[in-house]
């Protein structure tokens, strides 16, 4: 069956999920808080979340923007919230599913079997950590380090990199790196993307080891490429 983590600050709710879930066959671990959220999803990987947005540390849609940098294991909200800005603020945060308490058991079991399904049809694995030659990505934390050493990155450094991290090898174009770290709005400021490639390069290069290049395709785009052609990530 499934690996299921209930992240819930109720210990009510998370001992009822854990027995109800566990009877029928599920593998189930339990966290009361962001903190402790984040770290079983990264350690854990479980196949699917069940989370409640009311969390003490950070809140559930904190958990799930942080979870989405890296992993697309599908996410079931479960909350006492019920207006429609909440809903459509979770999913866009990227949960797959919103259930509203109290609910019934046999509601939530048939949502997880459809999570379970569609993820089962988008196959790839998550990879909460990344290493390219001397470069290692913890996706999970938003370390990086190069040749054994941290690198200190931006928040908007760290996203670039963690872009083109998450298609290695391949070209991503000027517009899909604008689009994605500062929206719509500034598809055509390539100018402003120079510069950020350019610091992030920098503060990479620190080391002679360090084999790993940001690569530019002239009027396309970038791509994270390896002195050693043909390196793939490896989690």
């Amino acid at each position: 069956m499934a690996r299921v983590l209930v992240i819930d600050d109720e210990p009510a709710i998370r001992r009822m999920l854990q027995t109800v879930l566990a009877a029928y066959g599920h593998e189930v671990a339990v966290a009361g808080d962001g903190g402790a959220a984040l770290t079983a999803a990264a350690t854990w990987q479980p196949d699917v979340l069940i989370l409640d947005l009311g969390l003490p540390g950070a809140d559930g849609i904190s958990v799930i923007q942080r979870v989405r940098e890296w992993s697309r294991v599908p996410i079931i909200v479960l909350t006492v919230r019920d207006a429609e800005h909440e809903k459509v603020a979770a999913l866009d945060a990227g949960a797959d599913d919103y259930v509203t308490k109290p609910f019934g058991m046999e509601e939530l079991l048939a949502r997880l079997r459809v999570a379970l399904r569609n993820a089962a049809l988008r196959g790839a694995a998550d990879q909460p950590s990344l290493e390219f030659g001397a470069l290692r990505i913890d996706r999970a934390r938003r370390l990086v380090w190069v040749a054994g050493q941290e690198v200190k990155l931006t928040p908007t450094e760290y996203q670039l990199l963690s872009l083109l991290a998450s298609s290695a090898g391949k070209v991503v174009t000027h517009q899909q790196l604008l689009r994605e770290i500062w929206g719509p709005g500034a598809i055509d400021d390539t100018p402003l993307l120079r510069v950020f490639v350019a610091q992030l390069r920098r503060k990479l290069d620190v080391t002679e080891r360090a084999a790993t290049l940001i690569r530019n395709e002239p009027g396309i785009g970038y791509r994270l490429w390896l002195a050693s052609d043909g390196d793939e990530p490896r989690s």
